[in-house]
């Protein structure tokens, strides 16, 4: 399984009024690891949207364990859960710097066509990303 993994530094900006990371910032994060991931691939998400396709989240889940706060960095790591015919779902952790988890998380998206939303199969408009998405997830559907 290939994990890809990105550090952020937290700024005050990303915090609340209890100095605690506010919780919508962590899907910031994850949307910066998925980019990431992509990109750790050899792919561009910029370059799916410029052909035309989207890949919006149809579903996300994500449990807080542990508060993160200014000052500290986080470590986000991301990998493909499973990819199907027409749904990929991606795996996160949001680490401290000492590697207890801040927070896990799944997201799950489809890619449609721009224009009509429709949705359409990775295979059918990028075989060779669609193969590495088969070969590197962690459960095949």
């Amino acid at each position: 399984m290939f994990i890809s993994e990105k550090e952020i530094e937290i700024r005050y900006a990303e915090t609340d009024q209890m100095g605690v990371v506010y919780h919508a910032n962590y899907l910031v994060w994850m949307e910066i690891g998925r980019t990431s991931l992509i990109q750790d691939l050899g792919f561009t998400y910029a370059g799916l949207e410029a052909e035309g396709y989207l890949s919006p989240v149809i579903d996300l889940s994500i449990q807080y364990k542990a508060a993160m706060r200014y000052g500290q960095k986080a470590t986000v790591r991301t990998w493909v859960e499973s990819h199907g015919k027409l749904r990929t779902v991606y795996g996160y952790e949001i680490l401290h710097e000492d590697g207890t988890v801040a927070a896990t998380a799944t997201s799950e998206h489809i890619l449609v066509k721009r224009e009509s939303f429709r949705p359409v199969s990775l295979r059918k408009i990028d075989p060779a990303w669609d193969a590495k998405y088969m070969e590197i997830c962690r459960v095949t559907d």
